[in-house]
């Protein structure tokens, strides 16, 4: 009974597995997939992470500087030592006359004293900076601003995350598209070949004609074979990037979303430019460098400080004792000017150079957008022409097959029109898969990611 039941079991797993993985996934599905599970996207949230500690130990520096020691010695030998010897002393007897030629004598034995040779010693120290040439300030400005870049870099990777799923999907859709509608013209052909096979058994055509068209299916199975392949290896490519099991027959739920037109989609490059990751990277890369500038400088300032130290001692054979000391410091690099100033010059020039790259990126940035507007407006009229094409070659095929059948055009000729409708449909699939990922592009380059799905 429980060998039946394991049995059961096995065969319930392997009827919902299937199951399972043919679970279609939406647009929305697979970007969402893509950014919880993408290893880019997890080592930016890590980065940022990594930004803002280094921030908090900034911080900290606002705050006293405290620490702690003891030390305890025991040497062979001491390090003070003192012989004192032996003899009379004369002992003052209370008559001042007698103090140049004293009567009374006491005996003193002599003897040695030693010091330090055995010690303990605890302290503790806490050092509060009052002034270091704005160096803490400018440093916690700094910490901050790389906290805030590490972000910029984080929305930049998801930004691309989200754009390669994007193409990945379309890619993948396009090619579902091509199935179905390859689909459609091996149906077409097979329609076809028994017509000519009725044609050829009453005697209307040559069996060349039959040839032809077998020979066509042929071809569309080899295009099929191919394509199959090909989509394939774009579901496991897709699977990949959103951090799901490989499965080569995963399927995508929906169809093709309604295309906006270029126009609705249209902004001035330059009310966008400061809205785009990048430009804002870049100008926190010339704060970054005006804040190193500035730290160099704090470097050859006078540095003020004060501080307290509790020491406990115990030297010798001597009592435990308790000290307290307060103190404010002074210093002032006098000997790093000149070399200091030469370095304050190099940060001030790296400085500029940042400026510079900010000025000709946000040229380029002005130019990627525009070509991205270029890019998209030829990808929507590719899909007018597109679909003029397929109205043409719909009536085409049409005419051509009322005249087949009538007799009045040869088969080759009935064979081109079906392969120019089969072409067109292609080239429209290929026209909408291009545009959507041009649509993404260009919300991207304009500081509209957030549009992508």
């Amino acid at each position: 009974m429980k060998r039946l039941l394991s049995y059961a079991g096995l065969l319930l797993l392997y009827i919902v597995g299937p199951a399972r993985a043919q679970q279609p996934l939406t647009l929305d599905e697979v970007l969402r997939l893509a950014l919880e599970n993408n290893a880019s996207i997890r080592n930016s949230r890590l980065e940022g992470e990594a930004a803002e500690k280094i921030r908090i130990a900034a911080a900290t520096r606002y705050f006293p500087g405290i620490s702690a020691g003891g030390l305890y010695f025991d040497a062979n030998r001491a390090l003070f030592e003192l012989r004192t010897p032996g003899g009379d002393l004369p002992v003052y007897d209370g008559n001042p006359a007698n103090l140049l030629h004293p009567t009374a004598f006491a005996y003193f034995p002599g003897g040695e004293t030693s010091l330090l040779g055995r010690g303990q010693i605890g302290y503790l120290d806490i050092v509060q900076p009052l002034y270091a040439g704005g160096r803490i300030v400018n440093g916690n400005r700094l910490a901050a601003l790389g906290r805030d870049a590490a972000a910029d870099r984080s929305s930049l990777t998801r930004d691309d995350i989200i754009l390669a799923t994007s193409e990945q999907y379309y890619r993948l859709l396009s090619l579902d598209e091509k199935r179905a509608t390859l689909g459609s013209y091996a149906a077409l052909l097979d329609r076809l070949i028994r017509e000519v096979g009725d044609a050829l058994d009453a005697g209307l055509i040559l069996r060349n004609d039959l040839l032809k068209v077998r020979l066509k299916r042929s071809e569309v199975r080899l295009d099929s074979s191919r394509l199959e392949h090909g989509r394939k290896l774009a579901a496991m490519a897709l699977c990949q990037q959103i951090g799901i099991p490989r499965d080569s027959t995963l399927v995508l739920a929906g169809g093709w979303s309604t295309a906006a037109p270029p126009q609705s989609l249209y902004v001035e490059p330059e009310s966008v430019l400061k809205s785009r990751k990048e430009y804002a990277l870049l100008e926190k890369g010339v704060r970054a460098a005006r804040l190193q500038r500035e730290m160099k400088r704090g470097e050859l300032l006078p540095q003020a400080g004060i501080g307290a130290r509790t020491m406990v001692v115990k030297l010798d054979e001597g009592p435990r004792r308790t000290l307290g000391i307060f103190y404010g410091s002074l210093s002032i690099p006098l000997s790093d000017w000149i070399g200091g100033s030469a370095e304050l010059e190099e940060r001030r020039l790296r400085e500029k150079i940042a400026e510079n790259e900010l000025q000709n990126s946000a040229e380029l940035l002005l130019l990627q957008i525009e070509q991205a507007w270029q890019e998209l407006s030829d990808g929507w009229t590719r899909i007018q022409l597109c679909e003029q094409a397929i109205l043409q070659a719909e009536e085409n095929l049409r005419v051509n097959e009322a005249s087949f059948h009538s007799g009045l055009t040869a088969l080759s000729e009935l064979l081109e029109a079906q392969a120019l409708l089969q072409k067109g449909r292609d080239e429209w699939t290929d026209a909408r898969s291009e545009y959507m990922v041009k649509q993404c592009r260009y919300l991207q380059a304009t500081g509209r990611s957030g549009d992508l799905h």
